[in-house]
């Protein structure tokens, strides 16, 4: 399974740099997961947010399952989490993009694309932080599935 995480805005913090790569890292066991990262708009533009989601829809291919984090998506735990991802594998999907926007969210056409929306919380979490979330909950649904321990 190749997984892309699409990104608004830049890693800026040396700390979720490293704790993104060690993920994607520990996740090459398991297949490839790449990282894209679109320009975030000035706050001020009105257009901002239809310029990240264009800018995230020109890096979705077709074919490409598109997972949206949106505070009001579907919430799983972790195993539920892990059957989902796993889920997707047996009806043959190999390829999984998941987006992450920026301070604003995103843009309507995002959420209209997205074959599914998935919240982590009902909380708001700055979106850098949430990158290393998402990839901490992907290594623990392959670690899951696999039947291989890792810490509760």
């Amino acid at each position: 399974m190749r997984i892309k995480v699409i990104g608004v805005g830049k890693l800026r913090e040396k700390y979720l740099k490293d704790a993104v790569a060690e993920y994607t890292k520990r996740l090459s066991t398991y297949g490839k997961v790449s990282m894209v990262e679109v320009s975030d708009e000035r706050d001020d533009d009105p257009a901002a947010l239809k310029k990240e989601g264009d800018a995230i829809l020109k890096q979705i291919r077709d074919g490409e399952y598109t997972i949206a984090l949106a505070i009001n998506g579907k919430t799983f735990d972790s195993v539920e989490f892990s059957e989902m991802l796993d889920g997707l594998g047996v009806r043959g999907v190999s390829d999984i993009v998941f987006i992450i926007g920026g301070s604003n969210g995103l843009h309507e056409d995002i959420l209209k694309r997205a074959d599914m929306l998935l919240s982590f919380s009902k909380m708001t979490f700055p979106h850098q932080l949430m990158r290393v979330i998402l990839h901490e909950q992907i290594y623990r649904a392959y670690k899951i599935n696999r039947g291989e321990k890792y810490h509760k």
